[in-house]
């Protein structure tokens, strides 16, 4: 018995570490998005200052691909740290408690909180606003620079080019990781 009451405090030692982990994860996720708009802003100033400077608005793609997908591998570990809580670790808990309670389902809220009614509506708005910060941002930096620029040279027009396949690839990661119709998703 003791063993079991050893190996429960290790595994909600292990729920609290990984919560903290989650929580650090969501807030620096979440502050990307105010970054990106605050370079974005910065970046398309200083760019549209004079003629001079325009091409400098191709930092734009570059620095939505790098914020995007930093973005992406955050909510990715914020997502399989839900995951493994509510396969793995409730599963362990559960099997220590079971003898002790006929309620052992243990982490509801981990579960409860990603089948909630309205989920795939509030994971569509997000998938807008990441494509729209991330993306949408970076092609519309592209295409500013085509429209104002009256000679590109081969250089930029390589660099736009592959900004612009780079996007396109980032824009479907999101789609794909949006899950928007998978209740197993946990972000």
């Amino acid at each position: 018995m003791l063993d079991n009451e050893i190996l429960l405090q290790v595994y909600l030692s292990e729920y609290e570490k990984l919560k903290e982990e989650q929580v650090a994860r969501i807030g620096f996720r979440d502050n990307l998005l105010y970054v990106t708009l605050v370079l974005f802003g910065g970046i398309l100033s200083f760019s549209l200052a004079n003629k001079t400077t325009i091409s400098s608005i191709l930092v734009i793609p570059c620095v939505c691909i790098v914020l995007g997908w930093t973005y992406l591998a955050n909510d990715e570990k914020i997502t399989s740290i839900g995951q493994y809580i509510i396969t793995e670790l409730a599963a362990r808990i559960e099997y220590l408690t079971k003898k002790n309670s006929s309620d052992s389902k243990v982490f509801q809220w981990e579960e409860f909180n990603r089948t909630r009614r309205g989920r795939e509506r509030r994971k569509l708005a997000q998938l807008v606003v990441n494509e729209s910060a991330f993306v949408l941002s970076g092609f519309v930096s592209i295409f500013i620079y085509f429209i104002l620029e009256s000679q590109i040279s081969l250089f930029f027009l390589m660099v736009s080019v592959v900004e612009f396949l780079l996007l396109l690839v980032l824009g479907v990661e999101f789609i794909v990781f949006a899950d928007l119709f998978d209740a197993n998703s946990n972000s």
